[in-house]
């Protein structure tokens, strides 16, 4: 009978809903909708993180203080600790009391641009959506294995390290976003994702759903 009742609860945890299945988010890790697609060899995504501009945010937008919002996005396999890509993307925002706009300098693969918006929705048009990301070439993926992409947004890093290494990272050439050995800064996805180590303003981490390519 004792061996009965251990078997039947063995089957019975086995059966509670919630089992973790290879395509839920690591660690808890909150899923967000991205869309991929392919530009020949160069796998790009899609995808909005408007919520990180709260209440507090948007008052001190106005203030005329610079403000940084920092996106580092990261291409992962399932179930390894160490992402293979990398695409960086940041928002300098300041705004101009005397023209009253926004003045906002994007950088990203291939270099800076500068463009103005009008109000807070022009400043989450370029700072909080992105479109069709150079994510990382078709040589970095595994065939026939889930990847996703995990994604940390920052507004005001204040690592100088971290500034530093995302100003080299941005200056190779667009679509190079492949991680190497002498890349270890940007960590493993416990230190990216899981360690809170509150060196920014507001920070979200999430993750896509997994895609096999």
């Amino acid at each position: 009978m004792r061996r009965l009742f251990v078997a039947l609860l063995a089957l019975a945890l086995a059966l509670v809903p919630g089992t973790a299945r290879a395509e839920d988010p690591p660690e808890g890790l909150p899923t967000r909708s991205v869309t991929f697609s392919w530009d020949k060899t160069l796998l790009r995504a899609s995808f909005g993180y408007r919520d990180v501009v709260d209440k507090a945010l948007t008052a001190k937008l106005s203030s005329g203080l610079p403000t940084v919002i920092a996106l580092r996005a990261y291409v992962l396999r399932e179930g390894d600790a160490n992402p293979v890509a990398l695409a960086i993307r940041s928002c300098r925002i300041v705004y101009d009391l005397w023209d009253e706009v926004y003045r906002i300098r994007v950088t990203s693969s291939g270099g800076d641009r500068d463009v103005a918006g009008l109000n807070v929705e022009g400043v989450l048009r370029q700072c909080a959506d992105v479109r069709e990301m150079p994510i990382a070439d078709k040589t970095l993926l595994a065939v026939g294995k889930a990847h996703y992409l995990g994604v940390i947004v920052e507004v005001n890093p204040v690592s100088p390290q971290m500034l530093a290494e995302m100003r080299r990272w941005v200056s190779r050439p667009a679509g190079s976003t492949g991680i190497g050995p002498g890349d270890a800064l940007f960590g493993s996805f416990v230190a990216l994702f899981v360690q809170k180590l509150g060196t920014a303003d507001r920070t979200l981490r999430f993750r896509s759903a997994t895609f096999t390519p």
